[in-house]
């Protein structure tokens, strides 16, 4: 449509040149015709929406039109793309009002350029292509507003979908780890207190037997203490599970991200909770690096030392302003390592917490983004 809006009043003015080689008006048309050239060119930085700036930006353009046809008529059809931006830019009955505004000079343009007296065609046709043209147009504006009605409704039904699913896998999961915890721990620590009990009720009388029912259930106990850390092992994530602990998993949560990795100090063995902690927001952290920080590059350091390790996860991206108040993940738009999956630094924060631990954030706008996760060694259990 801007294309052919500049190829009508081209031809508009290289038709009125032709016809009126030079006279007294032929500067003012020229200097018009630039005038609405430079106009036109500011309506797509003033968008689509009936905001104030747009709505003055099409009166002026259409004043400047009008205009020009009084002092040509050649312009007449440039009034064609003009109906498209009225009708997008403004209210349905005001629209119609400038379409039948700008139909009616297109009817006194011709008539004006008839040299053969009054011909009917140049009364109706005008006004048919325009009805046409806005029947198309409010047609086609109906079925998107349906399309994108429609669209909304899929998109809201995924993910309430969604979202029942991981209500489900989760209670499902419950439900089984509570039959498995029913069957095998539980059931274990009801047979020890029933041996410890007999234990002591025979300890003096017959003590061969007491001591028989203790190793009973130090035997139980060793297996419960068994499946408990298969528990936990299934519970951990899936990079530490594979073994070879915390580095290597986060060497392999790097790479996958094409994220460098390095490790400073001496590597001390660390607690699942503290591994586990670790892995889950660097994994987060570099998701949101992929995702929203526009980074070229990434970087993963694990550093331990005397008292404390501490994760740091930098990249070069777009960075934002913490200062601004705004939770990391609903500053994620502007670069940065802030939501996971919805919950955000909260969630980050939440778990650097619970271990003791400590997170910071350092940004800057257009520089890039440094988490930075600190837990004491010394965790409690």
């Amino acid at each position: 449509m801007h294309v052919a809006f500049f190829l009508l009043l081209g031809a508009s003015l290289t038709r009125f040149l032709l016809r009126h080689p030079w006279e007294g008006r032929s500067p003012w048309i020229i200097a018009l015709s630039g005038a609405l050239a430079a106009l036109y060119l500011l309506g797509p930085v003033l968008g689509t929406r009936a905001t104030p700036r747009r709505i003055a930006w099409l009166v002026t353009v259409v004043a400047v039109w009008m205009v020009l046809v009084l002092l040509a008529p050649s312009f007449g059809w440039c009034a064609v793309p003009l109906f498209y931006t009225g009708l997008r830019t403004l209210p349905t009955r005001a629209a119609l009002f400038l379409v039948t505004l700008l139909t009616a000079f297109v009817v006194f343009a011709q008539v004006q350029l008839s040299k053969n007296g009054f011909d009917p065609d140049l009364v109706v046709a005008p006004p048919a292509v325009a009805a046409i043209a806005t029947a198309v147009f409010v047609h086609a504006k109906r079925q998107a507003d349906r399309q994108r009605a429609l669209i909304d409704d899929l998109i809201r039904t995924r993910r309430e979908l969604a979202a029942t699913e991981r209500r489900e896998g989760t209670l499902a999961e419950r439900q089984r780890l509570s039959m498995e915890i029913h069957d095998t721990l539980a059931q274990g620590l009801s047979s020890q207190q029933m041996l410890l009990q007999a234990a002591e009720r025979t300890w003096d009388s017959d003590p061969s037997t007491a001591r028989r029912h203790v190793r009973t259930a130090e035997s139980i106990a060793e297996r419960n203490l068994a499946e408990a850390r298969r528990f936990v092992h299934d519970l951990a994530p899936a990079d530490l599970a594979e073994g070879g602990g915390l580095q290597e998993a986060l060497r392999t949560v790097a790479g996958r991200e094409s994220a460098a990795f390095r490790v400073d100090g001496v590597p001390v063995p660390l607690p699942e909770r503290v591994q586990s902690a670790l892995l889950r927001i660097a994994q987060g952290a570099l998701a949101n690096v992929r995702e929203h920080a526009s980074a070229t590059s990434a970087a993963v350091t694990l550093t331990y030392l005397d008292d404390q390790v501490v994760l740091d996860i930098a990249d070069d991206g777009r960075g934002f302003e913490p200062s601004a108040g705004r939770d990391r993940g609903s500053a994620r738009g502007e670069g940065g390592h802030g939501s996971v999956r919805g919950h955000g630094l909260p969630a980050m924060r939440v778990r650097a917490r619970q271990l003791g631990g400590t997170l910071t954030v350092e940004s800057t706008p257009g520089e890039g983004t440094v988490l930075s996760v600190a837990i004491p060694l010394e965790v409690r259990p």
